[in-house]
């Protein structure tokens, strides 16, 4: 028989989001770059997967994001550290946002594929990570972004590439 978990070490975390909104036709009214500042300046709320993992804009601009994370004990594997879907998690969303911010009106994007490079693990006490990704080019069809995950220190913990396709509105609709 096991005994049952040490109170000290049984934690909680409540997750608190905003619904996203169901028009999506709404979303589009706005460049890419027009939504993610209406987002980083609170105008919009942010996508539910923030509360997850913390996440938090810095800055935004043409092509180049900057955002925030905190790593907690929730994002934990089974070897004590932060699972790599933390930072696959905040990789993509940094790649995606870089793309986000070049798109005219009406464009959308999802990921194609992305690859990270785990170079050091992140744990709790590592504190606030920062993220930053930039586009290293934009088709007509697709779109490419880099992006890195560092420490309070400046130590590079990851690094990314991604692939996007970018999404126009039907014409015949």
């Amino acid at each position: 028989m096991t005994s049952p978990p040490d109170p000290l070490t049984n934690r909680s975390r409540t997750i608190r989001y905003h619904s996203p909104e169901e028009d999506k036709t709404k979303l589009f009214i706005w460049t890419g770059l027009e939504q993610l500042r209406a987002l980083a300046d609170g105008r919009t709320p942010p996508p539910p997967i923030s509360s997850h993992i913390g996440l938090e804009f810095v800055s935004v601009a043409d092509g180049d994001v900057v955002m925030t994370a905190q790593p907690d004990e929730s994002h934990y594997n089974p070897i004590g550290s932060v699972h790599g879907g933390f930072f696959a998690t905040l990789l993509d969303s940094v790649c995606g946002c870089a793309v986000h911010s070049t798109l005219p009106a009406g464009v959308g994007y999802t990921s194609l594929e992305i690859k990270v490079s785990f170079l050091r693990p992140i744990t709790a006490e590592t504190g606030p990570v920062t993220a930053h990704g930039w586009v290293t080019r934009r088709g007509k069809s697709a779109a490419f972004a880099e992006a890195d995950i560092r420490d309070s220190e400046g130590r590079v913990l990851a690094t990314a590439s991604s692939t996007c396709l970018l999404i126009h509105p039907d014409p015949a609709r």
